[in-house]
């Protein structure tokens, strides 16, 4: 298991043990994180599952492409760190990690 804190649009910090193999979006909602909709299911056809990536951790899970690129495009709220929730995977390397959830658009 790794370990991963959220951190909810109202500040809340949530710390929850994450499955290797499942991805960000899946870990969000089985843990009931506020604010990770996940309304497509992770087809990576809506940002309902938009998240900054804190600190060295992006260099990990790398820069957004193709689909998640554009569904990261229409959002007013990107940063340099935005990554959507359903296409990172979880892996060990990532055990430490915060993710800040989006505000909701």
């Amino acid at each position: 298991m790794v370990n991963i804190t959220f951190v909810e649009t109202d500040g809340t910090e949530r710390n929850v043990e994450a499955e290797v193999g499942l991805s960000i979006m899946e870990v969000a909602t089985r843990n009931n994180v506020a604010g990770i909709i996940a309304e497509c299911g992770g087809q990576c056809s809506c940002a309902t599952c938009h998240v900054y990536i804190e600190g060295a951790f992006f260099d990990k899970v790398g820069e957004p492409v193709d689909d998640e690129e554009d569904m990261l495009d229409f959002s007013e709220n990107r940063k340099e760190n935005s990554r959507l929730g359903c296409q990172i995977e979880v892996t060990d390397d990532l055990d430490g990690m915060t993710v800040r959830v989006a505000e909701e658009e």
